[in-house]
């Protein structure tokens, strides 16, 4: 059984749903999960309008499906506040009648239905910002145009015969598939493709290739996709072979999901995005709550409810990473994901110590979605223009480097800060936020990358502070427990340090270590085998600080004494000329 869940409160502003925060026991268990709707609710009503056009050109097979598709598109487009041109003349391919449309869908094409004057004026077009959806046998068009075939992502190979097969839906956060269930299960033809789309285009469904006969691409079999190419927004699915998908509602939400994202009605990370692991996509396992409320969890979703709280990820603590995930308020809602915080089952204890990431777009500059919670404020006009309206999804990557924290909001950055408080950090545990009563924030797909690259080549050398004088093991010994201190600099091994940025310090094989994992002022500093443990960990800050993430506290000369043989112990961080060391 999952643990329970739970929720945490804003910091600074004046009104009720943003009093200052507390810590507040309690915890629930997660519910049961929610069917999913047959007939998902259109979310294009507030639209602007615009036009697309409908290419249907062939010249190799012709599906029968053309104008099953054909109609499906006009249909969603009369009750999505978009007109539909439909026309098998690539004479319409010239720069000024393109420059009508917001998305042009090639529905079915096939072979070379273009010639050179037709594909300059759509390569213009995309280049202008304009949209393409490719809908199934788009992938066996063009084979001879290598712009096309960039657009497209991937050209067909083969495929077997019409059969049912399980859709894996990776990517749910996009419109195309934010409707559909994890595993989507339908007939249709299933292409193999030439090559692998993923690391040029965000992959949002690949297909099970053990729940239908004929698949030849292995584990990783790509199915949809989206990505941004030379100015403009291409969305590709390989469903869409027969006359009887166009009725289904799930596949023509999908189309309209990917007709949306092409004219720039909706907004979508479409980079490509490999190397992350999942820290939740259905189950909690790893994750532990702290505050009262806490976090429905159903069809692999998060959703707050209660306050104040937080649920975070108790499992592991992160130091360079990127951290992605998708949410949606269903109005004006207020949540928020926290960074770089120790293990605490307090809340104002992250806040303090860490950094929140904020979801609330109508607060203050510097309060409001993608600040840095009362501490810088985003490129609102940045954000605006990327922000999708409550009720449909956004994803947010939160990069950290260091003390450099990125924050981009459906592929676009929107704010880059730089830590400079001795008494935070952006390393450690993360976690999202539950604000309070009516602030129902939902989350999904959770997950991490830890950077990769060559690792910062550590230091080797004296560690020097007050006075001049140099970090240094009494007595030049390697027992675990021997006492750290300010001394003379001699040269001796026991003043030779190893030190790893943001990660460990060492002396004559062994690590500098909290005494008791403890986060207590005045906890004693000693020598330890290394154990990788949190207590271990220590991160140069910018002040000059040496910091151990788990306390957010820094190593200090006690009482601020410059005579050989000062202790060094754990203290909270207030700037002190005796909490400043020189690294090698």
């Amino acid at each position: 059984m999952d643990p329970p869940l739970i929720s945490v409160t804003k910091k600074g502003a004046t009104d009720m749903r943003r009093r200052p925060r507390m810590l507040f026991g309690g915890a629930v268990t997660a519910l049961a999960a929610m069917a999913l709707l047959a007939q998902p609710t259109p979310v294009s009503a507030a639209d602007a309008a615009y036009d697309v056009l409908v290419f249907s050109k062939t010249a190799g097979f012709r599906h029968d499906s053309i104008p099953a598709g054909i109609q499906a598109v006009r249909d969603l487009g009369a009750a999505n506040n978009f007109t539909v041109t439909a026309t098998e003349d690539s004479n319409h391919f010239t720069t000024a009648n393109l420059s009508r449309y917001e998305a042009v869908i090639f529905l079915n094409t096939t072979g070379d239905v273009l010639n050179d004057t037709q594909q300059s004026a759509f390569q213009s077009y995309i280049g202008s910002g304009g949209g393409y959806v490719g809908v199934h046998s788009a992938a066996d068009t063009e084979y001879n145009w290598p712009f096309y075939g960039e657009l497209v992502g991937a050209y067909f190979a083969s495929h077997p015969a019409i059969q049912q097969a399980n859709i894996k839906v990776e990517g749910r956060a996009h419109a195309a598939t934010a409707h559909l269930p994890q595993t989507w299960t339908r007939t249709d033809e299933w292409y193999n493709f030439r090559t692998n789309p993923r690391t040029t285009a965000r992959v949002l469904t690949t297909l099970d290739e053990s729940s239908y006969s004929g698949g030849s691409m292995g584990a990783d079999h790509p199915h949809t996709w989206c990505k941004t190419h030379a100015g403009g927004r291409s969305f590709y699915t390989g469903g869409g072979h027969s006359q009887a998908s166009y009725a289904e509602p799930a596949f023509r939400a999908h189309l309209l999901g990917g007709i949306r994202y092409a004219a720039g009605r909706t907004k979508a990370d479409c980079r490509p995005e490999t190397g992350y692991t999942t820290l939740y996509n259905g189950s909690t396992t790893g994750w532990s709550q702290a505050g009262p409320g806490g976090f429905t969890n159903a069809d692999a979703t998060l959703t707050s409810y209660g306050g104040l709280g937080m649920l975070w990820y108790s499992a592991r603590q992160f130091t360079n990473y990127s951290l992605k995930l998708d949410w949606k308020m269903p109005g004006d809602d207020n949540s928020g994901v926290i960074v770089g915080f120790p293990p605490s089952s307090d809340p104002q204890s992250a806040l303090d110590k860490g950094y929140e990431v904020q979801i609330d777009a109508t607060d203050a500059p510097d309060r409001t979605t993608g600040s840095i919670y009362a501490v810088k404020a985003p490129d609102t006009a940045a954000r605006d223009a990327a922000l999708n309206p409550p009720g449909e999804w956004n994803t947010f990557e939160l990069l950290v480097e260091g003390q450099r924290l990125q924050v981009w909001l459906n592929g676009v950055k929107i704010n880059d800060f730089t830590d400079t408080d001795p008494a935070r950090s952006l390393a450690g545990h993360v976690g999202i936020q539950n604000h309070g009563t009516g602030d129902d924030v939902s989350f999904r797909n959770i997950r991490i990358k830890e950077l990769g690259g060559p690792s910062p080549t550590p230091g080797v050398g004296p560690v020097v502070g007050l006075a001049g004088k140099c970090l240094d093991v009494r007595n030049g010994s390697s027992a675990d427990g021997t006492a750290v201190q300010l001394s003379s600099c001699t040269g001796a091994a026991g003043q030779r340090w190893t030190v790893a940025p943001g990660s460990t310090v060492k002396a004559l094989g062994k690590c500098l270590d909290v005494s008791g994992n403890s986060t207590a002022d005045g906890a004693r500093v000693q020598l330890w085998s290394c154990n990788g443990g949190a207590n271990q960990n220590w991160q140069a800050a910018s002040d000059g600080s040496l910091r151990n993430p788990q306390s957010g506290k820094c190593l200090d000369v006690s009482g601020a004494s410059s005579a050989d043989g000062s202790l060094v112990h754990l203290w909270t961080c207030y700037g002190g000329a005796n909490q400043k060391w020189t690294l090698p």
